[in-house]
């Protein structure tokens, strides 16, 4: 049986048994990859202070995001195409997190639909959303999220151009996939994989096939796609949506201390610090280097949360440290969900919260509300 210690185990056996085309399109960036890989090795370069003598007793990582209590300050974050690294892996995923104690959120391009993750989840989850040119299928999106009774929406802005990511290219990784001969013969070695697909309805974008016009089948869903992002948005669209929708607001996409103000003076109820996982902008600053700045820009306005780069419990912590209320995490849970469905992602949760609870105890704290960048070696960030 395979012992499970870290994220980057779960990532080995995410690889085995997925098939190489949605495996890669959660495990690669745009061009060069240079800002993805930026994300993770920022995050090595800072070191943290080890303090001895100390209380270690009762610790906890308790804390809320956007009013909302959570086990620790971490959310699953949208990801595309989660339903394609595991028959019905936003459900499993969904579920994962609602038992931790931690926030889920649904991407617009998932594979389970809003409704199919209401149906089987018990606590109200989160909902992304991409802007697309057909407002009306925007307006109804946002009512079915609504109906869900999903608790924030999540708007991200950094995706209305798409960043060329070479894997997927090769592999060819479109909406809906090709089924070419290598992607086949690929598949049929990932039996677990295969079964469960076979075993489930779920095996379209299901928020979109069905609801948006013209769209009533995967053959014309790649047409929609490739015409329906809308490169116009702007902060103007950012207000009518935060209207249309009336309750928590998360900006999502945020580089950039002037994006920062704007996303602040939007009434926003937070921002994310992210550059889309690497996938967008390559050569652009990870997310851990931008966020210090952008907390000190506008981190007395608005809650500032970051993505990007988390590998560990101790990446968590040193966001928390430089000022993110929160975070989140997609392809650590891609990895587990990858390698065991629904309990690889409790499992990933298990250790990223493992891995905080410890090292906040050497750092010498016991509640996550006091640490501050203290715990951080000087000259390291």
């Amino acid at each position: 049986m395979t012992i499970i210690t870290n994220i980057e185990d779960l990532r080995v056996l995410h690889q085995k048994r997925t098939p190489k085309m949605f495996y890669d399109y959660a495990d690669s960036g745009s061009w060069t990859e240079s800002t993805y890989r930026a994300n993770e090795s920022d995050f090595q370069k800072i070191k943290l202070r080890q303090r001895v003598a100390v209380d270690m007793t009762n610790r906890t990582t308790k804390t809320t995001m956007v009013g909302q209590e959570v086990a620790m300050p971490v959310a699953l974050a949208p990801t595309g195409l989660t339903g394609m690294q595991h028959a019905d892996g936003e459900i499993l995923a969904a579920r994962a997190a609602e038992k931790f104690g931690v926030p889920f959120c649904l991407s617009t391009m998932s594979i389970c639909s809003i409704e199919d993750v209401a149906e089987r989840t018990t606590k109200p989850f989160w909902f992304q959303l991409y802007v697309m040119k057909d407002r009306g299928f925007i307006e109804r999106l946002i009512e079915r999220a609504k109906a869900a009774k999903c608790s924030a929406l999540v708007l991200t802005l950094d995706l209305q151009i798409l960043g060329q990511r070479h894997k997927d290219l090769k592999n060819g990784l479109s909406a809906p996939p090709k089924l070419t001969i290598a992607n086949i013969i690929n598949m049929m070695t990932k039996p677990r994989w295969c079964m469960g697909m076979a075993m489930t309805p779920r095996r379209t974008f299901r928020n979109i096939v069905g609801h948006a016009t013209g769209v009533g089948n995967m053959s014309s869903l790649s047409s929609w796609t490739a015409e329906q992002f809308d490169p116009g948005l702007s902060w103007d669209d950012v207000e009518w949506i935060k209207k249309l929708w009336g309750g928590k607001l998360i900006i999502k996409g945020i580089l950039d201390e002037e994006d920062a103000r704007f996303a602040a003076n939007s009434g926003a109820d937070a921002l994310i610090v992210s550059n889309h996982g690497g996938r967008q902008l390559d050569g652009a600053i990870s997310s851990i280097k931008a966020l210090p700045g952008i907390v000190n820009a506008v981190g007395q306005d608005i809650e500032v949360w970051m993505d990007g780069g988390i590998r560990s419990g101790q990446d968590v912590l040193k966001a928390w440290a430089l000022g993110a209320r929160g975070t989140l995490i997609g392809r650590p849970f891609l990895y587990g969900l990858g390698a065991m469905g629904e309990a690889g992602v409790t499992k990933c949760l298990e250790i990223i919260h493992n891995e905080m609870d410890i090292t906040m105890a050497f750092t010498g704290h016991r509640d996550i509300q006091n640490v501050t960048k203290d715990i951080l070696y000087p000259g390291t960030f």
